[in-house]
């Protein structure tokens, strides 16, 4: 018997309420459009998806469907890293609703892309982008800052 998605992700909310509700139908989704877009014409055959390359679906599908609330939507719903996709997946994974083989890992989503750069720098100006990445270079680099002794 085919398990209601619904109501696996309202257990599964009562159960962990890390994310909210909306962040596992968005994955869901989010899936679905990846595998429409690598695989075009296979509909309904089951197919299977790298975590980096579900990562790379999610961002476009959630770039297309949310433009620049994307950012706010993901915050709000708990996502803030594609560590948090990989999370969601598993746990999907572990009600029975996604299945994995021995090559998928949790490590495969993390730091695919930054959430900042992949989901706020499309909606900036030019100017807004290079003061965000200028300043984004000084805290990478704390170490070549000069001493204020």
């Amino acid at each position: 018997m085919a398990k209601n998605f619904h109501e696996v992700v309202q257990l599964i909310v009562r159960e962990n309420p890390r994310y909210e509700p909306g962040a596992y139908f968005l994955v869901r989704e989010g899936l679905d459009s990846t595998l429409r877009a690598l695989k075009p014409g296979h509909r309904r055959q089951p197919a299977h998806v790298s975590g980096q390359q579900l990562s790379e679906g999610l961002r476009a599908h959630i770039l297309d469907q949310y433009g620049p609330m994307s950012r706010t939507l993901l915050d709000t719903w708990g996502i803030r890293s594609t560590e948090d996709f990989g999370k969601i997946v598993f746990t999907l994974i572990d009600y029975g609703i996604l299945a994995k083989n021995e090559r998928d890992r949790m490590e495969d989503f993390q730091d695919v892309f930054d959430f900042e750069e992949a989901f706020e720098f499309p909606f900036l100006s030019k100017e807004d982008r290079r003061a965000r990445q200028r300043v984004r270079k000084l805290q990478l680099r704390p170490a070549e800052r000069p001493d204020s002794n």
